[in-house]
């Protein structure tokens, strides 16, 4: 059986509340989808401010895997690699 790799999850400001004020996590986990699994069973709090309740990321977020968002990839399917830095990014509007 192949362990899934261990990935760094970085948690911004706003969302820290829901994981008691951490900016690091750590998950072991093959996808994205995988990291909010276990964010969802590890960090309910976190996870149901990070997903709606159909399981999709909230519009006013963003999840990328070291520089590049997930959008552009495979979304919530995109594979993960031992190392890679998975961050949830708040949007920035203004005008």
């Amino acid at each position: 059986m192949i362990q899934a790799p261990t990935i760094t999850v970085h948690v911004p400001g706003a969302l820290r509340p829901y994981c008691e004020g951490e900016a690091q996590l750590s998950a072991s986990a093959a996808t994205v989808r995988g990291v909010l699994d276990d964010l969802e069973r590890r960090r309910p709090s976190l996870y149901c401010n990070i997903c709606d309740e159909t399981g999709a990321v909230r519009r006013h977020l963003s999840v990328f895997i070291n520089s590049d968002n997930v959008r552009d990839l495979h979304g919530l399917d995109t594979p993960l690699a031992p190392g890679d830095v998975v961050s949830i990014l708040t949007a920035v509007s203004g005008g």
